[in-house]
């Protein structure tokens, strides 16, 4: 055996090579599902397959390897060139450089429809939207086409764009998504479906493309034989990461590229399939062995390296209810006399003083604050322990919060480079034009359609006359889009001129301008790793860095916090001690996920993935009731909660149970005291009668 096969378990070894003749792993071997439990290693097994497939004759340039982000590809392939080094030396780690197929789908999307641009009627040229770019033009289109003088009010663009995006990700017909996702829509088809194929229109019109697009057009070519044909020859070996959060669109261009399953290997984890909000759909994990004929292999991993085995049971009952799924049982050599702890507390007051109480505990054992996360099914859910936090000095970094390419300032310079790059693209120049002092919507649309039936539209642009309110900030932008036109300067120099001519601009519109200036420096700096323009903004729109100055919660001043997310942003993450808020009914399920069955098991499987973050120290908190304000006719209100249905009473023993706080013998429970109320007000009132 290969020393770097020693280092894995059977199962992992079983992953790794399976199919593989060895010397001569250039000839596809059949179907390969790798069903692998919460840390069991996965990513680990995929880099050694892949190394192990170069190792034995592949050559890496034909090998497609897709994740579900660019950082989570430039680890694989750290990883597969530390193995290969540690098994044949320098040359084998050269060899796996040739990995230049690794990267995200949409990526790999973006790169492929460049090659075949010309072959499927695209421009080479095309510029991507991001999802606020793509929203700006569905709101424009929508004004053009009269919907935003409806006598009823019209979805706002934010919801057309998902009502469209969830139509093409998960390949629905409009009338059968928004009967399912969006029924408030329902009256509006029509509408709907007119604004859709004006939208396409100005997309075509205007050489870009948003999100989906670079799976739709992937998907059309690959459906085109010719295409196909050429684009499956070109790789002996795809595989794919985290298989359980693809949707069907992304799962027809897999089997497109290869339909007899033949050199196609995925990984993921039924259970842990959550993100049907994206379109995601635990179908295509569930349904993909009977893709194939023979079916595809299934080998399962279940050798869990996080967790003790006390945590994993509890989990393991919990996902055991499911009513479809790989059978599999998570297990582990950490053996804990330690149960998970499922803690009864009177409202979410309580929950907050009792997480609070138990962290201090923690730290004072010498855990970091960074080890111990907080999850919650919607960010809501932590209101009233943020509140706690704060009060008791306890710095913490909450998930979610605005990306770096949403801030405005950001924005403002990917919109400039964007509408140089592209100058059809009317989103990027109505932002970038209105930046001059005086110049409105009006004024920017005339130019933009002065630029529309000129030849060369930057030249037509540069040699407009200036606005009437725009002529003290008009040389400058003509200038610096003379010089970003020609090129000149070459990249990434061009991104110093753009950053020269938006500075001034900063102090003009913005009262932090030295933080957001220390952001495109930031971007000035991202910039320096591209070898294009294009190439920055593709790859830079479709994998953002996370914000600098725009995060809310980032404590500046300690090195130490705590972690508060949501279950979904959780997900591949560890800590030694986490805790579940609000594991009720109405909660978790959220009350808005119990419409179908297929609702209810999504929800169980988020309580999995939160419970199977916890390495030694797991509390599952249940609040017994809500304060509620002003939700039904009764005004406010408590409202009292029973815990979540993914916990019955059967498997209970699973956990340790403590109700907090503890009163002595005699004294009156929570609850009892809680009802106990004196109006002072009225006392008071009396003394003055």
């Amino acid at each position: 055996m290969s020393a770097y096969l020693e280092k894995l378990n059977a199962q992992q070894r079983a992953a790794v090579v399976f199919g593989v003749t060895p010397g001569k792993a250039s000839d596809p071997g059949p179907p390969l599902l790798v069903i692998a439990g919460a840390g069991s290693g996965k990513t680990a097994t995929l880099a050694h397959r892949v190394a192990h497939l170069i190792l034995e004759g592949a050559d890496p340039r034909r090998i497609l390897l897709m994740t579900f982000s660019r950082r989570a590809s430039v680890e694989m392939i750290r990883r597969v060139q530390r193995i290969a080094r540690e098994a044949l030396g320098d040359k084998a780690a050269a060899l796996a450089d040739g990995l230049h197929w690794a990267g995200t789908f949409h990526g790999i999307g973006a790169r492929l429809l460049r090659e075949n641009a010309e072959r499927i009627g695209l421009d080479p040229a095309f510029t991507i939207h991001d999802r606020e770019d793509s929203a700006d033009l569905m709101n424009l289109v929508r004004h053009e086409i009269g919907l935003s003088k409806t006598e009823k009010r019209f979805p706002l663009k934010g919801t057309c764009l998902a009502v469209y995006s969830r139509c093409v990700n998960a390949q629905q017909p409009l009338d059968e998504a928004l009967r399912a996702n969006f029924p408030w829509c329902l009256e509006w088809a029509p509408q709907l479906r007119e604004l859709f194929g004006a939208y396409v229109e100005a997309k075509q019109r205007q050489n870009v493309l948003d999100y989906d697009d670079l799976l739709l057009w992937w998907s059309q070519a690959a459906g085109e034989p010719d295409i196909a044909e050429d684009m499956a020859a070109r790789f002996d070996h795809v595989l794919v990461d985290e298989y359980q959060d693809t949707n069907r669109l992304q799962s027809s261009i897999l089997l497109a590229l290869k339909p007899d399953g033949r050199g196609l290997a995925v990984v993921g984890d039924d259970a842990q399939s959550i993100y049907s909000f994206r379109a995601a759909t635990v179908r295509n994990i569930l349904d993909f062995p009977g893709c194939f004929t023979p079916s595809a292999e299934i080998v399962t991993l279940d050798r869990n390296y996080r967790s003790t085995q006390t945590i994993l049971s509890a989990a393991n009952a919990v996902i055991g209810l499911a009513s479809e799924r790989f059978a599999k049982n998570l297990w582990t050599d950490r053996a804990s006399s330690e149960k998970p702890h499922l803690v009864i507390v009177r409202d979410e007051g309580d929950q907050a003083r009792y997480i609070v109480a138990r962290i201090l505990e923690n730290r004072e054992a010498g855990q970091t604050l960074k080890s111990q996360a907080i999850l919650f099914r919607t960010s809501s859910h932590s209101a009233q322990l943020e509140i706690e936090l704060v009060a008791r000095n306890i710095p913490f970094v909450k998930f979610g919060g605005l990306k770096f390419l949403d801030s405005a300032h950001v924005k403002d310079m990917l919109a400039l480079l964007r509408f140089v790059e592209n100058p059809r693209d009317r989103v990027a120049g109505f932002r970038v034009l209105q930046l001059l002092q005086g110049v409105g919507p009006g004024a920017a649309q005339k130019l933009l359609d002065l630029m529309a039936d000129a030849h060369d539209p930057l030249a037509a642009l540069v040699a407009a006359p200036a606005p009437a309110r725009g002529k003290e900030d008009w040389p400058g932008f003509a200038a610096v889009v003379d010089e970003l036109r020609d090129r000149r300067a070459g990249w990434p120099a061009e991104f110093s001129l753009a950053r020269g001519w938006y500075e001034p601009l900063l102090d003009r519109q913005h009262e932090d301008a030295a933080t957001r200036r220390a952001d495109i420096l930031q971007l000035e700096q991202i910039a320096g790793g591209y070898a294009t323009r294009e190439k920055f903004l593709t790859e830079l729109t479709l994998d953002p860095p996370d914000a600098t100055s725009d995060e809310a919660g980032v404590p500046l001043r300690d090195e130490d916090y705590l972690i508060l997310s949501t279950i979904h942003s959780a997900k591949g993450q560890e800590w030694k001690s986490v805790f579940v808020l609000n594991a009720v009914d109405g909660c978790i399920p959220s009350d808005l996920g119990t419409g179908s069955t297929e609702e209810i098991e999504e929800e169980r499987r988020l309580l999995y993935v939160a419970m199977t973050r916890a390495k030694d120290d797991l509390h599952v908190m249940l609040p017994q009731r809500f304060f509620t304000h002003g939700q039904n006719a009764q005004g406010d209100r408590h409202v009292y909660a029973n815990r979540t249905r993914f916990i019955p009473k059967h498997i209970l023993a699973h956990f340790h149970h403590t109700s907090w706080p503890k009163y002595q013998p005699g004294s009156a429970s929570a609850a009892q005291r809680s009802e106990k109320r004196v109006d002072l007000g009225a006392r008071m009132r009396g003394m003055w009668r």
